[in-house]
Order: structure tokens, then sequence, then C-alpha cells
């Protein structure tokens, strides 16, 4: 007789929060690089607590009203700080090594306008900010929807350029985790580890 097991797959936005809570703190600096609507912008909200602060970034209107709506109905508006402006900015909001967690989804505004992606350019950009962002021991996170135009060419993008960037060494010591799809155009999860 033959024993079947269910193995359930963790969804990369699950898998970043697992990944993120075992490493925020009460009283830390995370990043929301992506607000979208708020879910990841609430989520470090909770886990950086009263004396933390949560910087989120989404150059969509819908997006920061959404973010706020979330952040005020549950109580965290005070310790978040919406910017209307591209992540592109990440670094200079934040400065080197401050940050805790720095998180991204990549892609559009879910309920939003499709036409209205992350840019490869910009993203690519903010993600090597992201690095030194991040202090010893953080961890960014970066899940990557590859299933409208242009998604799975800044995927690709994005993740030679942090190998690039890792193996020449210039952002400091990483460890970087690259999950694979499990089909066609689903999203993957990345992942990078600051050592320290």
């Amino acid at each position: 007789m033959r024993e079947f097991v269910e193995v359930m797959i963790e969804r990369p936005t699950a898998a970043a929060h697992r990944m993120v809570a075992e490493v925020v703190k009460e009283g830390d600096l995370a990043v929301d690089a992506t607000a979208g609507n708020g879910h990841d912008t609430l989520f470090l909200a909770g886990l950086v607590g009263e004396s933390g602060r949560v910087l989120a970034f989404d150059v969509q209107e819908a997006a920061i009203l959404s973010t706020r709506k979330r952040v005020s109905d549950a109580g965290v508006e005070s310790r978040v700080e919406l910017r209307h402006e591209s992540h592109g900015k990440l670094l200079e909001r934040v400065g080197r090594g401050g940050a805790s967690a720095v998180m991204f989804n990549l892609g559009y505004l879910p309920g939003g306008d499709h036409a209205v992606t992350t840019e490869v350019g910009e993203s690519s950009k903010a993600v090597v900010q992201g690095l030194f962002a991040l202090k010893p021991g953080g961890v960014m996170t970066i899940v990557c929807y590859t299933g409208h135009p242009g998604g799975a060419e800044e995927a690709a993008v994005v993740v030679m350029g942090l190998e690039r960037i890792l193996e020449e060494g210039t952002a400091g010591a990483f460890a970087l985790v690259v999950g694979e799809p499990s089909r066609d155009k689903a999203p993957f999860l990345v992942v990078v580890r600051k050592e320290g």
C-alpha cells in the first residue's frame, strides 16, 4: 500500500512574512518599498511595535490612500511614515545600515490599473539601495510577479543585478536565495540576508 503525503507549498508572500518576522524586533525600522494596499506595511507595523517605525513607499496616490486607511483602522498610524514617491529614494530616506527589513512586491497594485506597474530601472535601483540600507542581520524580501507584461524581465534584471553585486562584494557580505516558481508565470520569492 502506497502512502500519500499532502505537501503544502508556501505562498511567496507568506514565506516573506515568516522570514521577516524572524528578524524584525520591537523598536526597529522596517521598510515597505511597495506599499500597495498596505498589507506588508500593517504587518511590519505590528512587528516594530510602538517604539519602532515603518517607512512605506508608493508612487500611486490610490496605494497611499489605501495603506493610510489600513494602518489607521488598525490604530498603528503613528508608527508608519507614508512616502508618496518612488522606492528609488529608499537609501536617501533610510540611510546606510538603518533597516532591519526591506520588503518589495514587484508588479501592479492589486485592484488597481494593471497597466501601471513597478518599472525595471527604478526597481533595480531600489533593490540595490535596499542592500545598503540593511543593518547587519537584516533581511530583504522581493516577491517577483511575472504574469504581467514586463514582469519576467523585471524579475530577471533584479536577480541578475543582485547576483552581480553580491559577487563583487561592494555591498558587504550577503546570502542570496532565489525561489523557484511553482508553475509558469507564478510569483516567486527572492531573499537577501545581510551577514553580521
